[in-house]
């Protein structure tokens, strides 16, 4: 808005003679011409920005670019998300294990199971050993499977070796009723 002032003072817009009009109505005329530079204020008391031409609000897309356009993609890669549509996230730091089941199409995770929580908090004498882990996998197919997920597929992080505490997480929701695929580089 202050961009608009700015730019109509330089053209001179301001000084030009209007005739016999108010100086309300010529600043008027000058700074909106008719049209509302600014919607209603938000909730947090902030206004919501318009574009130069006063028409729409400021929206932002991120569209993924090929990096090659011309690459071919494969029928597997296009439809991969549809035919195995639920994934397995694993994350261990050194206080805490949490695994999440996430639908790849929607985005939405459909269960979720951490030492965090408080049901499972106050039974675990620690939240990071492999009791923990094959903990978080039990409740974690519990919900899972009252969503109606009996399948999921995992693909370890780069650095993230299949062994040990990961293994326990996946091999629990396999000991509790959970189909799991497991993809290994």
């Amino acid at each position: 808005m202050i961009r608009n002032i700015v730019n109509t003072w330089r053209k001179g817009s301001l000084v030009i003679d209007y005739g016999d009009k108010t100086p309300y109505s010529l600043f008027k005329r000058c700074f909106h011409d008719g049209k509302v530079l600014c919607g209603p204020r938000s909730f947090f008391g902030v206004e919501d920005f318009v574009d130069d031409d006063n028409s729409k609000p400021y929206t932002y897309k991120k569209e993924r670019k090929p990096k090659n356009p011309q690459k071919h993609i494969s029928f597997k890669q296009r439809t991969i998300a549809y035919m195995e549509p639920f994934s397995l996230d694993v994350f261990i730091s050194k206080r805490f294990v949490s695994a999440s089941l996430t639908h790849r199409v929607t985005c939405k995770q459909v269960a979720v199971a951490g030492t965090n929580s408080k049901d499972i908090k106050a039974v675990l004498k620690s939240r990071s050993d492999i009791p923990a882990c094959l903990s978080v996998g039990r409740f974690l197919a519990e919900r899972a499977r009252e969503a109606d997920v009996y399948t999921c597929t995992y693909t370890p992080r780069e650095r993230d070796k299949f062994e040990g505490k990961i293994r326990a997480v996946v091999q629990s929701l396999i000991d509790n009723g959970i189909d799991v695929k497991i993809y290994l580089d």
